[in-house]
């Protein structure tokens, strides 16, 4: 059952916007694993459980080959539905010529999210050391959306996931609708005449 985000919305002990439960989109990229009949797939099952572990509920999980378009579209797709409030992509992040997540992603963000990949790559950097340096994750607001573009790995995933994103994004998403909680529909009453 669908609880529009008016109804989910509150605010936190800091008197701060909140949407929760949200409900999410995973959008796993990998051109191998789109090609199988029942792929593995460890980064979307990792997004999903940090998510569902904190109340959130996984509304769409969608596999698309590494392609500009393919992952364009489908973040755009998810973007534009009212029962999606945080998109999360995994994988793609790299720097070889087919990881090209962050291209397709950005191209959809009104605001960016800096504070997201330097905040995740500073995290990597305990994990994995001066490899963190290839890491192209992002984040960034679409359609008043939360978008994060993370790496294919388990680790990756659940470092951003359980450090960043979870525990934020419910006030990053009621920040990002707050005009639309704010604004009023007239009625046809307001236009009439006395």
């Amino acid at each position: 059952m669908t609880v529009d985000s008016d109804d989910r919305r509150s605010t936190d002990h800091h008197g701060h916007d909140v949407i929760d439960p949200l409900y999410v989109g995973i959008v796993t990229v990998s051109s191998s694993r789109a090609a199988e009949t029942d792929p593995d797939d460890p980064g979307g099952d990792t997004i999903q459980a940090a998510f569902e572990a904190d109340g959130h509920e996984i509304r769409e999980r969608l596999l698309v080959r590494d392609d500009y378009s393919a992952i364009r579209t489908a973040v755009r797709g998810l973007v534009a539905r009212r029962d999606i409030d945080v998109v999360c992509t995994t994988g793609g992040t790299g720097v070889t010529a087919d990881d090209v997540s962050p291209e397709a992603t950005s191209s959809l963000f009104e605001r960016e999210l800096p504070g997201f990949g330097e905040l995740f790559r500073s995290l990597s950097w305990d994990e994995v050391g001066t490899r963190a340096m290839a890491s192209r994750a992002t984040a960034g607001i679409a359609v008043d959306t939360p978008v994060f573009c993370l790496p294919g790995s388990r680790g990756a995933c659940e470092t951003a996931c359980e450090e960043l994103i979870v525990p934020e994004t419910p006030h990053l998403a009621g920040l990002a609708t707050r005009h639309r909680a704010e604004a009023k529909d007239p009625t046809l009453a307001e236009y009439q005449e006395d």
